[in-house]
């Protein structure tokens, strides 16, 4: 296995240190909430830009521009109070807090995957089964997250205007996650490929 071990690196490391940097400073920040003052820790994103719409009127220039050149002013509505209501807030921690969950969950599954890997073999079912979990995650957790913070900004952004700008905002906020889509997609491929290795050192285990 230390073949198998010594292919892994330098991967193994910096996902392993990586994970426990971010566990680390997670852990400290919300200490560090508890104890000292003006330091917020999971308070979210509560003002929401609205990149759809916008003006580009001659009423309001507070830039200065060459000739021939314009500026678009893009709105961005925040709470008047920094702290928000206690709706804004769980509404603002919902746009932020699935994205740590997904970033922490998919690096502990790959470290979890790469030390096993490293112990009992690359090309084994296990590897496999590990792999294809990851695939999942990055697929389906990266639609789930971004439904939620888009969802939770529309509501958010219902609570700050009545103006129709607020009217199906989630769907505006809602951008498809390409990448996580086909990384997990790629893994779950993968996935199948060592699989298939693993079923044929198997059989030529057995022959031997």
């Amino acid at each position: 296995m230390s073949e198998d071990r010594k292919l892994l690196q330098p991967l193994t490391g910096i996902v392993s240190v990586t994970l426990r940097i971010l566990l680390g400073t997670l852990v400290a920040g919300f200490l560090l909430s508890l104890f000292v003052d003006g330091v917020h820790w999971g308070r979210g994103d509560m003002c929401v830009t609205a990149d759809w719409t916008g003006t580009s009127g001659s009423d309001f220039q507070p830039y200065e521009t060459l000739p021939g050149a314009g500026v678009n002013y893009t709105p961005t509505f925040c709470p008047v109070e920094a702290t928000g209501t206690n709706w804004q807030q769980f509404l603002g921690v919902m746009r932020t807090a699935p994205v740590t969950v997904l970033l922490i969950g998919g690096l502990y599954l790959l470290d979890r995957l790469l030390r096993l890997a490293a112990r009992e073999g690359v090309h084994t079912s296990g590897t496999a089964a590990r792999l294809r979990v990851l695939g999942w995650w990055l697929l389906l957790g990266s639609l789930v997250v971004e439904t939620a913070a888009s969802v939770a900004g529309g509501l958010l952004l219902g609570t700050l205007t009545d103006d129709e700008v607020a009217d199906a905002a989630w769907a505006q906020l809602w951008s498809a996650p390409y990448l996580a889509v086909l990384t997990g997609l790629g893994l779950l491929t993968f996935a199948r490929i060592v699989g298939a290795s693993a079923r044929m050192r198997d059989e030529l285990d057995a022959v031997v």
